[in-house]
């Protein structure tokens, strides 16, 4: 299938319960009618590089993925149509961008941050290359059997979301949210301190799941809001000497007193 792909012909939830909160919210701010995946990130990346800042750096939901039964969830690969779309995504991604590809350590981010960085490539672009980041992937999690059981007794994984937050996960099987949600952030602004070329693009891929965790934090953008789809992103750049982050849901925030912050307590 190609990257005209409706929402409704892929499943969307990440993990082994299922997040309900699905494509029921309709047309949601930042996107358009008849958008596929990866549309919104497209246009927003789009915008930030033209008349914002020369460097962005995206946290991504991977593409388009299995949810095969009797499989460990990290080990679901992408499906076929979330390899197009990937692609499809990577070949929108403004072309005078040098592209540089960080990724969770499971294969279907590792392949969705390869397939954008081809696209970008096949487009025109110039790309470095992608590597595996650990602190991309489900770092906070200490015991995930427990996380899933948790997840499980919350009914999915937006109210779990919202119990972690909270601070009613189980302390052992998450680390603090906030703590989890600041070092995601240390990680992102540390690859605007890294140049490769001018403008440029960092893209780092990761889950719904950290998604949904920074942009409750740091975004006051609820978990239980507009679901975090495929190939969506948060947009971490510099300018008037700030570092903004932003979704294609809502106005950017200023984030560079978080960012001192965690910095000044280690």
């Amino acid at each position: 299938m190609t990257g005209g792909t409706s929402r409704e012909s892929i499943g969307q939830s990440e993990g082994t319960v299922s997040d309900t909160h699905g494509d029921t919210q309709g047309e949601m701010q930042g996107e358009t009618q008849g958008d596929t995946y990866g549309d919104a990130t497209a246009r927003l990346l789009t915008e930030i590089l033209a008349d914002r800042a020369p460097h962005a750096v995206a946290l991504l939901r991977h593409s388009a993925r299995e949810f095969a039964p009797g499989v460990h969830d990290l080990l679901n690969p992408l499906t076929p149509e979330g390899r197009d779309l990937a692609l499809r995504l990577g070949a929108r991604l403004p072309k005078a961008a040098t592209v540089r590809g960080y990724a969770s350590p499971p294969a279907r981010c590792m392949d969705t941050a390869e397939l954008l960085l081809t696209g970008h490539r096949q487009g025109g672009g110039v790309a470095t290359r992608h590597r595996a980041l650990e602190g991309l992937g489900v770092f906070y999690a200490l015991d995930q059997m427990k996380m899933w059981k948790a997840m499980t007794a919350a009914g999915g994984l937006v109210p779990f979301i919202k119990d972690w937050v909270r601070g009613a996960a189980p302390p052992d099987a998450m680390i603090p949210a906030a703590l989890a949600a600041d070092l995601v952030l240390h990680i992102l602004a540390a690859k605007l301190g890294e140049s490769a070329g001018t403008p440029q693009l960092d893209l780092c891929v990761s889950h719904d799941m950290t998604l949904y965790l920074v942009r409750q934090l740091l975004l006051d953008e609820p978990a239980d809001g507009p679901a975090v789809q495929f190939l969506d992103a948060l947009v971490l750049y510099a300018a008037d000497g700030e570092l903004w982050l932003t979704s294609h849901h809502g106005g950017p925030r200023a984030v560079t007193d978080r960012l001192r912050a965690v910095a000044g307590a280690n």
